[in-house]
């Protein structure tokens, strides 16, 4: 298959590149890239000693640049991870977010439509569900709970889905999207929790720590995400969304404290700052839609990997 990878200059993006030229050498990837301040072009510096590779510049919500993609490279599967997603950056300015992630989806379904596509997989995010409150630990997300957005980010990512969702039906568009938790790896933006963190203690700088640190994450390992991208790509069903989650909740105070003790810093660098605007609580996404229809489970377990910091 030809693989067009949206955002593959990013962190997961980039970590999908490599896991497809990796493990699927009979494929053809495509990155396609808008290259912003989010996306660089060394992390593909491996990807781009390959024959199976080829990067291209392009806006997803430039008409005539994905248009010449589709022309050019007549490529079988689109996989879009190409998203403004930074919550803090949305609350600041968030026409941005609404034309990358909205207007950047509907040019990317049309031209599916236009050209023809042999799949076209959107990567969401748990956000879009909103929250879950901190003293009901039985209750996770599912693939049938209501989208109920708390900022402009989570709102124009559940404004993409529903675009999605419309053209399958309208158009026939053979379209699946997955909703995943929070994801560390390699290649991580410093601007992200984690990085930030190890970024910050590795200068003995002060840790900024949100309220109290008691808004809980579910931690998902990036290559473990790839898998059930990939999987979902090759054998899941048309018209579905699945569920994606590492079965990792954590306090981000819980995060930052493991952090600071691999690294062998003190807790006095952390620092509790006024909380963000719209703070979603708690996220805890239930996968067994994708464990018992497609046989995918998370392979990595927070408090074993290493990859963070290193």
């Amino acid at each position: 298959m030809k693989i067009v990878v949206t955002g593959g200059a990013g962190f997961i993006g980039s970590n999908f590149v490599y896991y497809l030229l990796k493990n699927c050498p009979e494929d053809f990837v495509i990155c396609y890239d808008k290259l912003t301040y989010a996306g660089n072009l060394e992390t593909l510096a491996d990807a781009q000693k390959s024959d199976k590779f080829k990067f291209i510049r392009g806006d997803i919500a430039d008409r005539a640049q994905v248009y010449k993609l589709f022309e050019d490279e007549k490529p079988d599967v689109v996989v879009n991870f190409a998203a403004e997603s930074h919550v803090d950056r949305s609350i600041e300015d968030p026409e941005l977010f609404l034309r990358t992630n909205i207007i950047g989806t509907s040019v990317l379904l049309d031209a599916c439509k236009k050209y023809g596509i042999g799949r076209f997989h959107q990567v969401s995010t748990d956000e879009v569900y909103g929250d879950l409150p901190l003293d009901r630990p039985d209750l996770f997300f599912t693939e049938k709970t209501n989208l109920h957005t708390s900022s402009p980010y989570s709102a124009s990512k559940a404004s993409a889905d529903l675009l999605v969702q419309a053209y399958q039906r309208t158009y026939k568009i053979p379209a699946t999207i997955s909703r995943c938790s929070n994801n560390y790896g390699p290649y991580h933006f410093p601007e992200k929790l984690i990085p930030l963190m190890i970024i910050n203690a590795l200068n003995d700088k002060k840790l900024p720590v949100y309220g109290a640190g008691a808004n809980v994450r579910d931690w998902l390992f990036v290559e473990d995400h790839c898998s059930a991208i990939d999987l979902i790509l090759r054998k899941g069903k048309i018209g579905e969304v699945y569920n994606i989650g590492g079965h990792n909740e954590r306090t981000n105070l819980d995060v930052v404290k493991t952090i600071l003790k691999i690294l062998g810093k003190g807790e006095d660098l952390i620092e509790f700052v006024t909380d963000r605007k719209g703070h979603d609580l708690r996220y805890a996404i239930d996968p067994a839609k994708i464990e018992s229809e497609l046989g995918w489970t998370p392979q990595t377990k927070f408090k074993e990997n290493r990859c963070m910091v290193s």
